[in-house]
C-alpha cells in the first residue's frame, strides 16, 4: 500500500472511533449521501462505456465486446472444423 493510502486508512479508522461520527452516521440522510457518493465511480464507468460504445457505432467501428464475441465464434468454428476433419479421416 502506498503511504497516502495507509495514512488515509489510519485517519478513517480514527474518525470512525469518534462518537460524533458514529452519531452522524446514524442519520439516514448522511448514509444516503455516503451511499450515493460511493456509487459515483460505477456510474461514471458505465456512462463512459455507454458513450464510447455510441461513438464507436456512429463511426462504424467494432466495440471491444463485439471483437471478443467474434474471436469466440471464430475459435469455436475452428474447433468444429478440426473435429470434422478428424472424424472424416479413417
Amino acid at each position: 500500500m502506498s503511504d497516502l493510502k495507509k495514512s488515509l486508512m489510519k485517519q478513517g479508522l480514527k474518525l470512525m472511533s469518534d462518537p460524533r461520527v458514529g452519531k452522524l452516521l446514524q442519520d439516514p440522510r448522511v448514509m444516503n449521501a455516503l451511499m450515493q457518493a460511493m456509487a459515483v465511480p460505477g456510474k461514471v464507468q458505465s456512462f463512459t462505456s455507454e458513450q464510447l460504445e455510441k461513438l464507436a457505432k456512429s463511426m462504424s467501428l467494432a466495440t471491444e465486446d463485439e471483437v471478443n464475441d467474434l474471436k469466440r465464434t471464430v475459435r469455436r468454428l475452428e474447433d468444429e472444423v478440426a473435429r470434422l476433419e478428424r472424424d472424416r479421416k479413417p
